[in-house]
Parts: C-alpha cells; sequence; structure tokens
C-alpha cells in the first residue's frame, strides 16, 4: 500500500512540473500573441521602419509566389504570407515602396479576419499568433508583417463591392448610365451612394496583367453559379459590417474587395488581406460632399499623382516622390488609428 502511494505522488509530482513547464510555455508565447494582433496604435508606429522593405530575404522557406504586394512560402501543409512595402497602382507594381505599409496592412487585416469571423472562416491556421510567433521566432522583426495560413485553392473572381460611384466605377457610369451591364438611376454624381451596395466582381489577373470587371453571369461561369451566388451574398454582408463598423470610427467606406479560397471539401473561406486601404476606398466622414472627388485614406492620393504624368499606365512605373510616399503612409496611418479609435467603443 506504501508502494502505491509514493507511486501515486512521484506521478502527480511529474505531472505538475509538466504542467507548470507548458503554463510557462504557453505564458511567452502568449505574450508574443499580444505584440501580433493587440498591438496599439503607439506601437505600431514605433515598430515602422525607415526603409521600404520591398523584398522578403532570409527566411529559411520555399518561396512559391511573388504578388503585387506579398511573398507566399511553403511550409508543407500551410503557407506563410508576407505582406512587403511593395506599391502598385493601376495593377502596376511602382518601383518605390511605402515604409511600413506591409505591417500596417497586415495588422489591418488581423483586426478586421477577427471581426468578420461570424460571417464566414478565414484562412488563418488555428492559434495563428502562438503558430506564428514560434514560427518566426529567430525572425521577429518580419512578425507584425506576416500570416500563416491553411493551403487553400483561390477563387479566380476578385469580390468588389462598391457603395458609392467613385474610381473606374465612377468612370464607367459617366459612359454607360450603368456599372457593367448593373443599372443605376440617371443622374448620379460623383462619390455619391448608391441605391444599395453593388457587386461588381473582376477576374484576378497575374502580376502586370489587367483586374476586368465582369457581369453576373460571366461571374458565375468562371466560379459556378453556386459558388458564385454564395460569394456576392457573403461579400456583401461582410460590406455591410465593414461599413457599419467603419461609421463608428467617424469613415465611409466606398468601396472594396474580397478574396475567397475553398478546401479540399469546398467550404468556402475568406483569404489574402481584409477592408484594408489597399484593397478599400475610405473617405472621412467630415466633410463629405457628394459631386467631387473625396478626400480618401487609401492608396487613391497615389493614384491621382501618376494621372498627373504622361505615364501610359504600363510597366515600368515611375518612381514617386518622397513627399507621396510619406503622405500615402500618412493615410494609411490616419485609417489605422480610426478604426483603432473606433474599437474602443465596440
Amino acid at each position: 500500500m506504501g508502494t502505491d502511494l509514493r507511486k501515486i505522488v512521484k506521478t502527480t509530482f511529474r505531472f505538475s512540473l509538466r504542467k507548470r513547464f507548458f503554463q510557462k510555455i504557453f505564458v511567452r508565447f502568449s505574450q508574443s500573441m499580444i505584440s501580433i494582433t493587440n498591438m496599439t496604435f503607439e506601437e505600431i508606429c514605433n515598430q515602422l521602419p525607415k526603409q521600404a522593405r520591398r523584398e522578403v530575404v532570409n527566411l529559411p522557406f520555399k518561396k512559391i509566389a511573388t504578388g503585387k504586394v506579398r511573398e507566399i512560402f511553403d511550409l508543407g501543409d500551410r503557407l506563410l504570407i508576407v505582406a512587403t512595402d511593395r506599391l502598385s497602382a493601376f495593377d502596376v507594381v511602382l518601383p518605390d515602396g511605402v515604409p511600413g505599409k506591409g505591417l500596417l496592412l497586415t495588422q489591418i487585416s488581423l483586426w478586421w479576419f477577427e471581426r468578420t469571423a461570424t460571417i464566414i472562416p478565414n484562412h488563418l491556421v488555428p492559434n495563428h499568433d502562438i503558430e506564428l510567433a514560434k514560427l518566426l521566432a529567430n525572425f521577429p522583426e518580419w512578425i507584425p508583417y506576416a500570416m500563416l495560413v491553411r493551403k487553400l485553392q483561390p477563387l479566380k473572381l476578385e469580390a468588389v463591392v462598391r457603395g458609392y460611384l467613385a474610381g473606374s466605377g465612377w468612370k464607367e457610369y459617366q459612359k454607360t448610365g450603368g456599372l457593367w451591364s448593373r443599372h443605376l438611376p440617371a443622374e448620379l454624381r460623383e462619390s455619391e451612394a448608391l441605391p444599395m451596395p453593388l457587386f461588381t466582381p473582376t477576374t484576378k489577373a497575374a502580376v502586370g496583367d489587367k483586374d476586368l470587371p465582369v457581369t453576373d453571369e460571366e461571374g458565375a461561369k468562371v466560379i459556378g453559379t453556386k459558388r458564385y451566388e454564395a460569394v456576392k451574398r457573403i461579400a456583401l454582408e461582410l460590406f455591410k459590417l465593414g461599413t457599419e463598423y467603419a461609421a463608428r470610427a467617424g469613415l465611409i467606406l466606398a468601396d472594396t474587395k474580397f478574396e475567397f479560397g475553398v478546401d479540399a471539401s469546398g467550404e468556402l473561406f475568406l483569404i489574402d488581406e481584409a477592408l484594408t486601404p489597399d484593397s478599400s476606398r475610405y473617405w472621412p466622414q467630415e466633410g463629405y460632399v457628394p459631386g467631387q472627388p473625396q478626400p480618401a485614406f487609401d492608396k487613391q492620393y497615389v493614384r491621382d499623382y501618376l494621372e498627373t504624368l504622361t505615364w501610359d499606365k504600363t510597366p515600368p512605373g515611375p518612381n514617386l516622390p518622397e513627399d507621396v510616399i510619406l503622405k500615402t503612409r500618412e493615410k494609411y496611418l490616419a485609417a489605422l488609428k480610426a478604426l483603432m479609435r473606433g474599437k474602443l467603443t465596440n
């Protein structure tokens, strides 16, 4: 009986040691997690680099793709996506980057992924922050720029939703009185709210090619009618959620684009980025007046500058003046600050 008791005590003691060990590990990674998705605005500003990080270097993983902004690495059953500081406009990657842009895009996406999970699952792996901190423990400078995601099959369609007439939508309306075969009332003004948000998807182009708008019928042919209707419904739901959060932050979400992927069973996931200044057009509520362009918290500032040049919008892109680069970063920071301020009242 005494021998059995000693065994029980010894086993319990070993279990207690193991438990404390794993508790310590959990606390360490929880602390790392705080530095990823729970960064304050001040912490984000303090981590912004002085020079743009246009290329991801020194990571010991197999790179399988380079996009306009992101680098993708194959980890076997998962992917590592790192947002660089590259800047694209009119589907052309420009020679200059915006210091810290990739960090800002990643942090904004993580902020939105948390809030959109009630509508659709996203591509982040379970226990994302802990797993990412472990993976990049020797490369901490890239943690705020990165996401660790499931391997999914991206749909060959970009889910664009428009709530206001702006950008290419305004140009199309001026030419045709509608938005790519979608009818609209006459005499709408630039930057005016549409009667209801419209789903106006485009093809998913390779780097250097142009994304092309498609009709509902054309979109259904690309990904199938049933899946197209699901993507349309979910994109509109996400846009509605985005407009509500933006309004709390004193912003107008004029338009945005989402990307989706599917797993082996065909389940839909939200992938890539979500409601960032790169994929969206944000305006300040204060001073909003339809009938004219609006000041924007996105890279429209860069597009407006490029429109003043005699550039044919094909590669190679022109260099940007330093003041345009810095002003663009200010726009991204202003959007993030506004959203995080709104977060405090949620």
